[in-house]
């Protein structure tokens, strides 16, 4: 069968060889495919690896190109991936030439998460897709007129935005004369098989505290780390009267000793987050997901909906989460619930217990209805000139 067009994604999960990012990356990947496309994965942004066994970065890239191989193989795309170690300039799977070639000869190539800075040999493919899963600082960073933001955006020809609010309203992040056009995190629902337990924990997977994006605008100041947001909610475990586990490497000894006294479970997030494999694993062993978004996702009220808390939706798991004006997209209440109070919080948790088969069922629904690839993908594609 003829190909509608060869697309290449770029991303990072070479350089952040975790089941999440993985799983990003293939649901655009194997969702591309599925829509008639030839996808490719190009990994040439140049950061050095980090090796999540050590929890550090490292010089020696051995493993994270094993990890990019395995992925591409294991889901029928063994040939087509590209790995640049920039600290001994030498490419991994394909060629230096043929990725040069790609660029040339190809229908588009999504910048997923923005994780390449365009350089002059990704300008030689027409048409550049800005995908930008975490909305606000971007927005700020290119309406303050940092040059080096304007120049990172402008090497692009269309722009898309988990920050589906954003242009808005109510929402005041500004636009500053670019096209930002809404989307969202895409699913294969089969790829997420529904079984009919119901196990006994709501989980997630964070890390604790992030660093280097707070950023102000306006007199407000948001913040980037999701911490700031579990501080409001660590009595959850005592209020719902539930299990709770959350899959997080503790800053120290102060936080963990904080957490578990409020009644949380905590397990090592680097096993779960292995491969693709266990952190799906994970997710099929909850209950749901509860968790929180960041400071700079809720407050400008941006729409923004987490690609983790899909896999959730995907698998029959529902999901409580942090308002973020995402309500106005899919509908809350059956399935996946909205909050920004305790009381809402521990109203949710309480509701699915009443009735978890009919809010698991919600939960797969709305994954399909909302999120499948084919309905995410074929509109950014047309969107973009390629449908």
């Amino acid at each position: 069968m003829k190909k509608r067009g060869r697309i290449l994604l770029l991303h990072f999960v070479g350089q952040m060889p975790l089941g999440g990012i993985a799983w990003q990356a293939m649901h655009y990947l194997l969702g591309l495919e599925r829509l008639g496309y030839e996808a490719w994965y190009i990994e040439d942004g140049g950061a050095n690896p980090y090796d999540p066994h050590a929890n550090s970065v490292v010089m020696d890239c051995a493993y994270n190109v094993a990890y990019v191989q395995r992925m591409m193989e294991a889901h029928g795309l063994g040939g087509r991936w590209a790995y640049w170690d920039a600290i001994n300039d030498v490419y991994h799977g394909l060629s230096r030439e043929a990725v040069r070639r790609l660029y040339r000869e190809s229908d588009a190539l999504i910048n997923l998460c923005g994780a390449t800075r365009l350089r002059d040999e990704h300008m030689a493919c027409p048409i550049r897709i800005m995908v930008d899963t975490d909305p606000v600082y971007e927005q700020i960073k290119y309406a303050k007129a940092d040059p080096a933001a304007r120049d990172y955006l402008q090497a692009h020809t269309h722009f898309f935005t988990y920050g589906e609010n954003i242009g808005s309203g109510d929402c005041p992040v500004p636009l500053s004369g670019i096209d930002w056009r809404p989307t969202r995190p895409p699913v294969i629902p089969e790829l997420w098989p529904v079984d009919d337990r119901r196990p006994p924990c709501f989980t997630t997977i964070a890390t604790w505290e992030n660093k280097g994006k707070n950023i102000d605008f306006a007199g407000t100041s948001y913040l980037w780390s999701k911490h700031v947001n579990f501080l409001r909610f660590l009595d959850l475990p005592r209020r719902a009267e539930g299990c709770f586990t959350m899959a997080m490497l503790p800053p120290d000894g102060t936080v963990e000793a904080e957490l578990r006294a409020k009644g949380w479970r905590l397990v090592d997030p680097r096993p779960v987050s292995a491969g693709m494999a266990p952190y799906a694993e994970f997710i099929r062993d909850s209950r749901g997901e509860f968790t929180v978004a960041k400071d700079i996702y809720v407050r400008p009220n941006s729409g923004w909906f987490s690609d983790r808390s899909v896999c959730y939706l995907a698998s029959g798991r529902p999901v409580v989460t942090m308002r973020t004006g995402f309500d106005r997209l899919f509908p809350v209440g059956e399935g996946l619930f909205q909050f920004s109070t305790m009381e809402e919080a521990v109203a949710a948790i309480a509701a699915i217990d009443r009735d978890y088969a009919r809010h698991s069922r919600a939960a797969r629904g709305l994954a399909v209805e909302f999120f499948s690839s084919e309905r995410v993908l074929a509109r950014l594609m047309a969107e973009s000139g390629l449908g």
